[in-house]
């Protein structure tokens, strides 16, 4: 039975082609349900995300990826390392656990879960405190994909603008995606390679803790799938693809997106909401708002 109405939840989220429809069918049919989370896979979500950005990433011109790279790239640079400290400062008046802390401001600065599950073995934190922080995270991401697509249009932003916006605002890669494919008009691209260039701040980080921990067993620095991108985007020019099969892949890419939102959203359960507390909820709260603020500053300056 929940495999049925698992297989009829994920066919309607493909069907309407919406993220945040798709992020909501997949917490329904955990929730509501009770769907035990071994029926998806954990790893299932996270790898139709990847295969999405890469075929996605095929359908991109390299010379024009390269030129919004060179120029939100020192932006970027001066967001992550802001952020995080700003994240630590407020940590410190809080008086919230180090290890806590960091994983926030690492997933807030960097890439969400991606960032908080890469560090966590290098400052050795507990695995309940990564359960706390990835529940926080992905609350704010789901009222991001809402929110953020509603408040773009109001204020009349451009698709590079608000792509470029929620590429530094928004926590992890998927709700990214998420929020782009809502406010549609090409920003998925803008946000998608903007986002990824945020994520190469993980090579940095995981070396400056891995010294500072004395911890050099993380050998995964960067993401596979963010390399396989980067090739993609090279290749794909090559290939000299019609219109018609750059926008079949750009579909197939909308498709395993919306998918990968189901499946993530599948994994959500009352565990996870409950073990949420409040002071590390607060610093979420106040840090990512200042990511909010701070991101739409930069986006104006350009």
């Amino acid at each position: 039975m929940h495999l049925f109405l698992g297989i009829l939840f994920a066919f309607i989220a493909l069907l309407f082609g919406s993220p945040l429809l798709a992020l909501l069918l997949g917490i329904s049919f955990t929730l509501f349900f009770e769907s035990p989370k071994e029926l998806i896979n954990k790893t299932v979500g996270t790898k139709l995300l990847q295969i999405g950005i890469v075929i996605l990433g095929l359908t991109l011109s390299a010379s024009n990826v390269m030129a919004l790279t060179a120029t939100y790239f020192p932006f970027i640079s001066i967001f992550v390392i802001l952020v995080f400290a700003i994240g630590i400062l407020i940590s410190k008046i809080l008086r919230i656990d180090t290890r806590l802390s960091i994983l926030i401001a690492s997933g807030t600065a960097i890439c969400g879960a991606t960032a908080m599950a890469a560090i966590s073995p290098l400052i050795k934190a507990k695995p309940k405190d990564l359960f706390i922080c990835i529940g926080i995270i992905f609350l704010l991401n789901a009222f991001a994909m809402a929110i953020f697509p509603i408040i773009g249009n109001n204020i009349g932003m451009s698709s590079e603008e608000f792509g470029s916006w929620i590429a530094l605002a928004i926590h992890d890669t998927s709700s990214v995606i998420g929020a782009a494919m809502s406010f549609g008009d090409g920003t998925v691209e803008t946000a998608a390679t903007l986002k990824l260039a945020r994520t190469l701040w993980l090579i940095p980080l995981t070396i400056i803790l891995g010294i500072f921990y004395k911890d050099s067993s993380n050998k995964n620095i960067l993401p596979l799938f963010v390399i396989a991108f980067i090739i993609a985007i090279f290749i794909g020019p090559q290939l000299n693809f019609s219109n018609q099969m750059i926008l079949a892949l750009e579909n197939v890419s909308s498709s395993f997106l919306v998918g990968a939102l189901f499946c993530i959203g599948a994994q959500v359960d009352y565990q996870s909401i409950k073990e949420i507390n409040l002071k590390t909820s607060v610093l979420a709260l106040l840090l990512w708002l200042f990511a909010i603020m701070i991101s739409y500053y930069f986006i104006k300056l350009i």
